[in-house]
């Protein structure tokens, strides 16, 4: 590669490989019209981290966590056979970006091990490798967090949108409140999305879970978080980049934390040992959020709402039509 950077090589060879086609203190619950139940599954291993947290959560390795996966896809579209399961979700020609979370370096971020295990899943039920991305907004971020880089089109790859050669779309898309340039792996790569966030508090927006994870789609994030981040979380998943594609969102509850995110902040942590996935993204969040929230009161501290970051945007993408936020109309199934 003599003469060339390897950022600029990186870059080519992306570009090249690419070219395969519950409570209210969070707000009022949203007005909806009658609809089937969310289903939301909680699939929890007790002893999985022996109560080790995140140290240990970080030591699981791919291979232990693929049946805990499948459990929860399973119990989540409520269809036995694992392969017939994700057929319903996904299909073999989609290119899959599965978005994970980095930005909190190692300990907070979505486990390398969980994205591996979700792959492997994947590649059980017929979708082929080269057809599956892991990616968030940097490659960089990535690696800091335990994630082994990838551009081989034959194999499961892994980059950050900043390694493509055109890593936001030029003009800005408009989506109620927000107006950004999205990655170009969501507006021109990736036909179908599943979303694996972690189960973890935010210091404006009182949750980082499954909706949130989205801003790492947008050229801007910066620019979104007054209000505890309302209504620009919701407004950003209605746009048909993520609201078309979104398969599924799959949570990484290992390790959570009730405080002091979105950094890691291990003495704010706590093991809870399993997933929540769903397809109906505000219900997840929904779950997500009350978890975080009996967390809280279990250590005697304030309700995201008294300390002045309620989640009130589930709530708000409820009222825009993403899911369903009322505990009546969702179906928690917990394995």
């Amino acid at each position: 590669m003599e003469g060339t950077s390897r950022r600029t090589f990186l870059r080519r060879t992306v570009a090249t490989s690419l070219a395969i086609p519950l409570s209210a203190s969070f707000g009022p619950f949203a007005v909806i019209a009658s609809r089937p139940k969310s289903r939301v599954a909680q699939v929890v291993r007790p002893g999985l981290l022996g109560g080790k947290g995140f140290a240990a959560a970080a030591r699981i390795p791919a291979s232990s966590l693929v049946p805990l996966v499948e459990e929860a896809v399973r119990a989540a579209t409520g269809i036995s056979d694992i392969q017939t399961a994700w057929m319903t979700l996904v299909r073999p020609k989609d290119v899959i970006g599965i978005k994970v979370n980095a930005l909190a370096g190692p300990g907070l971020s979505t486990r390398p091990a969980l994205a591996d295990a979700i792959a492997q899943s994947l590649q059980k039920a017929g979708v082929p490798a080269g057809n599956i991305i892991l990616w968030d907004r940097s490659s960089a971020e990535l690696k800091r967090a335990g994630y082994p880089l990838s551009t081989a089109k034959d194999r499961v790859r892994c980059f950050g949108s900043d390694s493509l050669p055109l890593p936001y779309e030029r003009t800005p898309e408009a989506a109620g409140s927000i107006g950004s340039c999205f990655a170009t792996l969501v507006s021109r790569y990736c036909t179908a999305l599943i979303n694996i966030p972690i189960l973890k508090d935010h210091d404006l927006s009182g949750v980082s879970l499954g909706m949130k994870n989205f801003y790492g789609a947008i050229h801007n994030p910066n620019k979104y978080h007054d209000n505890c981040c309302d209504p620009f979380i919701a407004d950003l998943s209605t746009h048909p980049h993520l609201r078309g594609k979104l398969r599924l969102v799959v949570v990484d509850g290992l390790a959570g934390q009730y405080h002091g995110g979105p950094s890691l902040k291990p003495q704010w942590g706590f093991p809870f040992e399993g997933l929540l996935a769903g397809a109906d993204p505000v219900a997840v969040d929904r779950i997500g959020a009350l978890i975080i929230e009996e967390q809280r009161k279990a250590h005697k501290m304030k309700s995201l709402a008294e300390d002045g970051r309620p989640p009130r945007f589930i709530a708000t993408a409820a009222r825009l039509g993403l899911g369903t936020d009322q505990p009546d109309e969702i179906e928690w199934k917990k394995i």
